[in-house]
Parts: C-alpha cells; structure tokens; sequence
C-alpha cells in the first residue's frame, strides 16, 4: 500500500489551521473574561416578575427585611422565610425594581449608571463601618490633607495595602450615614462606590457609580436612606 505521509519537517494541515486559529481565539477569551464582571452585574440572573409583586419578608442574621421580588437577581432568593444574603438591584433614580423586560442582545443590556446594587448578608466577624473609621482605614491612608469634593472629604489609600486604588469618602457631618469606599475612576474603568452599614445581625452593602457624587451627593444619600428604610419591616 502507497504511504501518503507528509515529509519530514512539513505541518500537517490539520495543525497548520488549528495553530492559525488559536491566536484569535486565545485573544477572544481574554476579552470574554475581561467583560464578564460588568455583563454579570447588568445582566438579568433570573426570569423578571412583575415590579409591583407583593414583597418577601425575608430574615437576614435575625433581622427581617421587606424585599421585592422583582428586585432579587437570583430566582432561588425569591422566597420568604430565613436566607444566608439576597441579591438585588433597583433602577435609579426612581428606587423601583427593575421592569419585566428582558434585555435580549448585549446592545439592548440596562446601563449600570442607572442601577443601585444591594446585598443583604448576615454579618461576619469584622468590625462594623464606624469602627473601620477609626482604628482601621487611618493605617492605610496616603499621608497628606483630606481633599474637599463638594462638602465630602476624600482620602487616598496608599499603594501596597489592601485598599491599593481606593479613596475613603466621608460626610464628615455624619461619617456614620455616609460613609465609602470608591476605586478611582479612569478613561476606560468608571469608579463604583461601595456602602456599607450594619443593622443587628445584618450587613448591608450598596454599590453605584462614583459619578453620581459629582452631582448632588446629598440625593444619594437621602435615597439609600429611603431604600434602606423602605425595606426594614416595620418601618
């Protein structure tokens, strides 16, 4: 029988095309996965109810709270009773559950500067905000004056600690009500800010865009006021 085989040195063509095709397609994952963070966080996780649906009361480290069902990103949250954390996102700045539209193409995704994140979690071993305040985030602040932005007070974190591209903003008329962590923002990576308050046995932490503080900063805090009390049951 006649041996067809390449000779010696020569790629095969099968190879050839798969090796033609592995730089691409290499390059296409790395953007999959660098995309993926911000398309998981605008994305819908679960079949959208109606946003006037009755809401949960839902306990949280001992602390029950009023959810909104067509607020809980995740279907297996939308229940009531006892729950490690609930996910949820509200449109902004109405402070309403999202509608039941489902956005079908990447094009058609709900723009993050328009969504309020919360997460409900029953709260671990670390001190609560104020704390942090006061014995925690001074060791890691970049040496210097705090600068003014607006009536807010905002504090570089240095380089090398675990807050590396971080500012510490603060309502120094009431850190207690005000008070946040937010990355730095660049041409290509808006910052988010990050609000954290402890209520009982539950922590509550709200994430949004750093720009909404460059405009009325006294309206974002007044609605995570509004969002926090509008969910705690009794209130």
């Amino acid at each position: 029988m006649t041996d067809y085989a390449l000779p010696a040195g020569r790629p095969r063509p099968a190879r050839g095309i798969a090796r033609r095709l592995l730089a691409p397609l290499s390059m296409l994952a790395v953007a999959g996965l660098a995309c993926a963070p911000i398309a998981y966080m605008v994305w819908p996780q679960a079949k959208p109810v109606s946003p006037d649906a009755p809401s949960l009361p839902i306990t949280i480290g001992g602390v029950t709270f009023n959810a909104p069902p067509a607020a809980i990103r995740f279907k297996m949250q939308r229940r009531a009773g006892p729950q490690a954390r609930i996910d949820m996102v509200f449109l902004w700045p109405s402070l309403e559950p999202p509608g039941p539209t489902v956005a079908l193409t990447p094009s058609e995704a709900p723009k993050v500067t328009e969504r309020i994140f919360v997460t409900i979690a029953g709260s671990d071993t670390t001190l609560p905000p104020a704390e942090r305040l006061k014995t925690i985030y001074p060791r890691y602040l970049a040496p210097g004056p705090a600068v003014d932005m607006g009536g807010l007070q905002v504090r570089a974190f240095r380089s090398g600690t675990p807050y590396q591209g971080e500012d510490l903003i603060v309502d120094p008329a009431a850190p207690e009500r005000l008070l946040m962590r937010c990355t730095q923002s660049f041409a290509s990576t808006p910052g988010t800010c990050l609000h954290e308050r402890r209520m009982a046995g539950a922590d509550i932490t709200v994430r949004f865009p750093r720009e909404w503080l460059g405009g009325d900063w006294r309206a974002v805090a007044s609605g995570i006021d509004r969002l926090i009390a509008r969910m705690s049951r009794g209130s």
